[in-house]
């Protein structure tokens, strides 16, 4: 696994360093096939409730939450990573982590307020912007999904999972980098499902 994310890493230097994607692209398409072996995917578990706030989310923006009845789950609903995927995965975090300023929210779940580009928000507003935007740049929906996690610290937080063949990567708003789910220090609870939007599962063992 850990041979996975020093390739990563050493694809991102790649992109930065060089700034031509074409040969980032090439890098990154190399990949010996044996590396995928040692890659682990998330495993969904039983269906379980969506959170009340991403309830009310949907309520609000309709278009978020719409089920894609176009969009075939083929293979578990994973896309196949490319370097300039890559590239717009890092844009879309680097960017909605510098123009949302961090906000926490001090009332609960009373308090929470899931908005897409607000000025000000929490960890839940850098997810779904950072969804949307994805998506807007052509990522199929069944493979952006809104993910609940608990910090080592008890707080309850929300991250986007994109699930590719190359692994399962985590953008969040505590972090620049993206990393595999399972290298970040998270217990995880519950998870869109890629069929619908608006059924979620909780998770389970991090299995291959």
């Amino acid at each position: 696994m850990r041979k996975v994310v020093k390739f990563l890493a050493a694809v991102a230097a790649i992109v930065v360093a060089a700034g031509v994607q074409q040969n980032a692209e090439a890098a990154f398409v190399g990949a010996p096939m044996g590396l995928r072996g040692a890659i682990q995917y998330i495993k969904f578990d039983q269906p379980t409730l969506a959170p009340m706030a991403f309830t009310i989310f949907c309520l609000k923006y309709k278009d978020e939450c719409k089920p894609r009845p176009q969009q075939i789950v083929f293979r578990g609903g994973r896309l196949k990573l490319t370097a300039q995927r890559l590239v717009q995965m890092q844009e879309v975090n680097k960017r909605v982590n510098g123009a949302i300023r961090p906000e926490p929210n001090l009332e609960g779940l009373r308090g929470e307020k899931w908005l897409l580009h607000p000025a000000s928000g929490d960890c839940n507003d850098y997810a779904v912007t950072k969804r949307h935007d994805l998506i807007a740049k052509g990522f199929p929906a069944r493979s952006v999904l809104l993910s609940e996690v608990v910090t080592s610290w008890g707080e309850h937080h929300l991250v986007v999972v994109v699930r590719t063949f190359s692994g399962d990567l985590v953008l969040d708003n505590l972090s620049g980098h993206i990393m595999s789910w399972s290298k970040k220090p998270y217990r995880w609870v519950r998870i869109q499902s890629p069929k619908n939007p608006n059924y979620w599962a909780s998770l389970g063992d991090r299995a291959v």
